[in-house]
């Protein structure tokens, strides 16, 4: 079977699609509504780029983060944004005989990076001047984000993430709120909030000891070790292995052999998170947590996180560079 690479333009300004004919948010009984993939077509965020592949039944929710390539304030809007609209779309369309699509995968165009995580220049902007409330306003805006993610929006889908670069602290975290994680070879991914005295505090430990166990997850948390995609693949964190350059084929694959059992595969994912669930209630008291820590920082650990933020700006100028050349072939 031959697959298609598909490319994204550039992010364009949001759209509210509640201005357009037949996107109202709230349509009215008996409506006509465009079928999902013209829909979502219509959809346009800062920082993500969004289709409904119709023959595949999968949504592709694509990061084009305009800075470091970590989750920044704008980004978590958009997949906010990206989380109520998918809601939606199968609220209006519970009465059509099939779903808007089966499948969800959050990927990256950033070459060689999936995400990076936190905003480390606004934790420590907010920390040193004290503003306790503006950290843990971010801090519960990632948790809605990934707990959304952990329970598939609410609504009968599976979800993937499509790790093609390195996914670190949040990033990492992102990949684990969803059914399965696809990663290709040369992907990293690790917890580094250890290197500056503090721990991944949006769904790291929780996610992790479902996968593992509570002390493997806190030895990986504080070790603050980057593993290989092979390594967490032989501990099962990773659920396929793609060669670099195969994760979207991988995914497209997976999903092409297996569409005809989604509805046994997307109850087995709900029976893991009865069995053992992981509620908004916990990602919020270890969020409090986080934050009482992260308040608690010396100047001497914010210097460190300057270093990785510097680190990540000298990536972004590489990736940049990159990405032009992407554009221009």
């Amino acid at each position: 079977m031959t697959y298609m690479q598909k490319k994204f333009g550039a992010p364009t300004l949001v759209t509210n699609s509640a201005d357009m004919p037949g996107f109202a948010d709230g349509a009215a009984p008996g409506q006509s509504l465009v079928p999902a993939h013209i829909e979502v077509a219509s959809h346009r965020y800062d920082t993500l780029a969004v289709e409904v592949d119709p023959e595949a039944r999968t949504y592709w929710c694509t990061m084009l983060p305009q800075g470091r390539g970590s989750f920044s304030p704008q980004m978590l809007q958009d997949m906010r944004g990206v989380q109520r609209s998918i809601k939606r779309m199968f609220t209006e369309r519970a009465h059509e005989a099939q779903r808007p699509f089966d499948y969800f995968v959050v990927n990256s165009r950033v070459p060689g990076t999936f995400n990076l995580g936190g905003d480390l220049e606004l934790f420590a902007d907010k920390i040193r001047a004290g503003d306790r409330e503006a950290l843990r306003d971010y801090a519960y805006t990632c948790i809605k984000v990934v707990h959304t993610s952990h329970i598939s929006f609410d609504v009968p889908v599976v979800t993937l993430a499509l790790v093609q670069g390195d996914a670190l602290g949040g990033g990492f975290e992102c990949a684990l709120s969803m059914d399965m994680i696809v990663a290709e070879r040369s992907a990293k991914l690790g917890l580094p909030e250890i290197m500056f005295n503090l721990f991944p505090g949006m769904g790291a430990y929780s996610f992790l000891s479902r996968r593992l166990d509570a002390a493997r997850a806190e030895k990986m948390i504080l070790s603050g070790r980057i593993y290989s995609a092979e390594e967490l693949h032989e501990m099962g964190i990773v659920d396929i292995l793609a060669d670099d350059g195969q994760g979207e084929e991988a995914v497209r694959e997976y999903i092409d052999r297996h569409a005809y059992r989604h509805n046994a595969y997307r109850a087995v994912f709900q029976a893991r998170k009865r069995v053992n669930p992981v509620t908004f209630d916990e990602l919020r008291d270890i969020t409090d947590v986080w934050v009482e820590a992260a308040m608690g920082l010396s100047e001497s650990d914010l210097r460190r996180m300057a270093r990785l933020t510097a680190a990540q700006d000298r990536r972004k100028v590489a990736q940049a560079a990159a990405m032009a050349s992407l554009s221009a072939e």
